[in-house]
């Protein structure tokens, strides 16, 4: 039987509440939902949905790379947003960091995430082999 291995990234926001950024189990990586929460600083990303995705993405992305992972490991995202209207602005972000072999998503619109963020992404990686 599989283990679960917590994760916890040095390069990470620190959680928002009591869970974990990830969760390993077996050869897949389970990564709780990110809010575009600055590392450096603590605070929201301030700009709109264009730098709030990018952060989102980045904060995900520092969560694979603690794993070894990137987004081409990534089988799966969800995408919480706030505004439908800003689908547009998203994908093309959320285009750039995916560019091949792009996971399973899906998109729905949210009535509020925390701390007043306009976007939230969630991921399910896979380890080869």
């Amino acid at each position: 039987m599989p283990e679960k291995k917590v994760i916890r990234p040095r390069q990470s926001p620190p959680a928002v509440g009591p869970y974990n950024h990830a969760i390993r189990f077996g050869q897949l990586l389970f990564c709780a939902g990110q809010i575009p929460i600055d590392p450096a600083t603590g605070n929201l990303a301030a700009g709109g949905i264009v730098p709030q995705t990018e952060r989102a993405l980045e904060n995900v992305k520092a969560i694979l790379a603690e794993e070894g992972l990137t987004f081409a490991d990534v089988m799966k995202t969800t995408v919480y947003m706030v505004d439908l209207a800003e689908f547009g602005p998203m994908n093309e972000v959320y285009a750039r960091y995916f560019t091949a072999d792009h996971p399973a998503r899906s998109t729905v619109q949210v009535a509020a995430l925390p701390r007043g963020a306009r976007v939230e992404i969630e991921a399910v990686a896979g380890y080869a082999g």
